[in-house]
């Protein structure tokens, strides 16, 4: 018998005027910029001809309007539910951070490596290669090297991967009971982990990703 293949399409929020401004944002809110709105709207084309019942949100807000946005073309998606396992890593003390501040921060006093390391593997990669030239080649290889420590009153990525991997059982076992292609609109760590677990990456490989706001990841559930 032939097996039936449905699909997660799984996708991050619009920029937002935190992610523009180069701010660690973690669980504060923060509206979508017009360009965040166009990369919504990007996924939404690309989700277009799609066939999507079910959809996956966070609390925040820019998961919320993503999502929205890319269900205008869905009138047969009836259920939007909310599930925080998919919300972005929370940063701690750090939220509301700027990456620029962050950097000299690094330079005025001594950090704990390995927290320093997990927030270095949350810049984009032109922050990153900025980070590189104020530290110099060989103290950013020390430093970027973290994954399982936390930053004050934070989550570190192994944190966010012990929540990731419970969501994605109970995901398989949503979509192969109730029969489904499913939506989810989440943020830039949770996709990492996600990713990680799915794909059966390394940490090495996940702590490199930069996840683009106008990409779909597509999975396979087969029945």
């Amino acid at each position: 018998m032939e097996k039936k293949v449905y699909y997660i399409y799984l996708f991050r929020h619009g920029q937002t005027y935190y992610n523009k401004k180069g701010i660690f944002t973690g669980w504060k809110d923060s509206n979508l910029t017009p360009l965040g709105i166009k990369q919504a709207q990007i996924i939404s084309n690309k989700l277009k001809s799609k066939k999507i019942q079910v959809a996956f949100q966070t609390k925040l807000n820019r998961s919320k309007k993503t999502l929205k946005i890319v269900l205008k073309n869905h009138p047969e998606c009836k259920k939007i539910l909310i599930d925080n396992r998919m919300i972005e890593r929370n940063y701690g003390k750090l939220n509301g951070l700027s990456h620029e501040q962050f950097i000299k921060n690094i330079g005025k006093k001594v950090y704990n490596l390995e927290v320093e390391g997990d927030a270095i593997e949350n810049l984009s990669p032109n922050m990153r290669k900025k980070v590189e030239r104020f530290l110099g080649e060989e103290e950013y290889k020390v430093i970027h090297r973290g994954y399982n420590t936390p930053p004050p009153e934070g989550e570190s990525f192994a944190m966010v991967e012990k929540r990731v991997k419970p969501f994605i059982n109970d995901l398989i076992k949503y979509v192969k009971k109730n029969k489904v292609n499913v939506a989810i609109s989440a943020h830039g760590n949770s996709i990492r982990l996600f990713r990680k677990i799915w794909e059966n990456k390394s940490k090495e490989e996940t702590t490199k990703w930069f996840i683009p706001y106008d990409k779909v990841f597509v999975y396979k559930v087969e029945i």
